[in-house]
Formats: structure tokens, C-alpha cells, sequence
């Protein structure tokens, strides 16, 4: 009775093992019925699998990572660009300004000139007369006089010149002799000089703008190039180098003033 128990579960594991398995004769069999080298296949397969899972989780990972680095770039690349745009049209418009404001001055001046020319004239007619003891003289001479030398000849006359030593060389040196076309020189002067110096520093931010401009297209390159390389950590060296210039690139936007209206 036993020994027919012991063959009949000797022919069950046979079956179970296969045709060319002989009664009697036991192999390394695990509970689920699979060989020890079938498992270790098992086991191999389940490691390269989870390999594959990883390294697509790694390369979604560095996707998202490109794209988000792509997008911010994108966007301040743009803005970087109207910033530079906008400031180098005020630098054009203010130097523009600055000259035609110089002009202005270099016109004020020289009619300045003719006028103390004019001055100039009138008073050495005056003065002729005086020396040569002529009133007729004189007083058409200073009939000919410029409404604004008037007073600063009045106020010479009233210093005595012909016996005070002390008395100023002629009205044009009293300080109530005024040419008006020379205060409107260095008013026109004052603003071309203001204007300059707007424009020049307008020209000097939009060149700033420009250079935050090149490293962000630096950036646009390194991580367009980065997904060429099949090597992760050189992808990942890639990114990070791309990723510095772009913070960098950020605090310099951050410290330059922004577009004007």
C-alpha cells in the first residue's frame, strides 16, 4: 500500500516534470514548478526591466527639464531683445535732440558775436566823437545804439571814466551789459550736454540688453545640443552649465532698468 502511494506521487511529478523525466529520479523543482535556472532568467529579465523603467524615467526627467529651460529662455530672449530695441531707440532720439540742440547754441552764439560786434562799432563812433570834442557826433552815435547797450552805458558814463583810473574799460565790461543771445547759447548748451549724456547712457543700457541677449541664445544653444548626447551625465553636465547662464543672465535683467514708455 505504500509503495504504490510512493509511485503514484513519483508518476504525478513526472507528468508534472515532462516526458523525459524518469520516475524516481527528483531534480531541482521549486513549489511554482519553475527550474532554478528559469528563475534566474526570471530574475535577469525583471532587472533589465527595471533598468529600461528607470532610464525612461530619467529621460522624461531631462525632457521636462529641456523643455521648461527652453520655454524661460525663449520668453526672456524676447524680452531681452524689445528691452534692447526700445533703449537704443531713446539713445537715437536723445543724441538726435542733443544735436539739434547744439545747433541751436552754435546759432545763439554766433549771433551773440555780431551783436557785441555791433556794440562794438556803435561805441567807437561814440568814443571818436568824444575825443575829437564833437557833441554832434556823440549824440548820433548814441542814437545808434542797441536798446540793451543803453543801460550799460549809462552806468559806464556814471563812473566818470574820463577821470576816474579806476573806472571799467568801456560798457561792455559793466555788469549791466547782457547780450541775450548769449544766455540762450549756454541754456542750449546746458540741454545738448543733458541730452548727450541721456543718450549715451540709453545706448549703454541697450548694449547691456544685448549682452543678456547673447548668453541666453549661449543657453538656447548648450541645451539644443544637449539632447544629441546618448551619455546622460554629459547631458546632465550640459544642462547645468546652460542652467547657471541662465541665472546669471536673470540677476543681470533684474539689475538693468526696464524699457522706456
Amino acid at each position: 500500500m505504500g509503495g504504490r502511494s510512493v509511485h503514484g506521487q513519483e508518476a504525478r511529478v513526472a507528468a508534472r516534470r515532462g516526458p523525459d523525466c524518469k520516475p524516481g529520479v527528483w531534480s531541482n523543482v521549486t513549489p511554482e514548478g519553475l527550474s532554478a535556472p528559469e528563475v534566474g532568467k526570471e530574475i535577469g529579465e525583471h532587472s533589465r526591466r527595471s533598468k529600461r523603467d528607470s532610464d525612461h524615467r530619467h529621460e522624461r526627467l531631462l525632457s521636462i527639464i529641456e523643455a521648461l529651460l527652453l520655454s524661460l529662455v525663449a520668453v526672456l530672449a524676447a524680452y531681452s531683445g524689445y528691452a534692447a530695441a526700445k533703449w537704443s531707440t531713446e539713445s537715437s532720439v536723445s543724441l538726435a535732440r542733443a544735436s539739434a540742440s547744439r545747433t541751436k547754441a552754435n546759432r545763439a552764439d554766433l549771433e551773440a558775436l555780431q551783436i557785441r560786434t555791433l556794440d562794438s562799432v556803435s561805441f567807437n563812433a561814440w568814443f571818436a566823437g568824444f575825443a575829437a570834442g564833437n557833441s554832434d557826433a556823440e549824440r548820433i552815435a548814441e542814437k545808434r545804439f542797441r536798446p540793451g547797450y543803453r543801460p550799460a552805458f549809462k552806468a559806464w558814463l556814471a563812473t566818470d571814466p574820463a577821470h576816474n583810473p579806476h573806472a571799467a574799460p568801456g560798457p561792455a565790461y559793466m555788469p549791466q551789459y547782457l547780450v541775450p543771445q548769449e544766455q540762450l547759447a549756454f541754456a542750449y548748451d546746458g540741454e545738448a550736454d543733458g541730452l548727450f549724456l541721456k543718450g549715451s547712457q540709453a545706448g549703454a543700457t541697450s548694449d547691456k540688453y544685448i549682452r543678456v541677449t547673447v548668453f541666453l541664445a549661449t543657453v538656447l544653444f548648450l541645451v539644443g545640443i544637449g539632447g544629441h548626447f546618448r551619455i546622460r551625465g554629459a547631458r546632465y553636465a550640459v544642462i547645468s552649465v546652460g542652467g547657471l547662464l541662465l541665472v546669471f543672465s536673470v540677476v543681470q535683467l533684474l539689475e538693468l532698468p526696464g524699457p522706456p514708455a
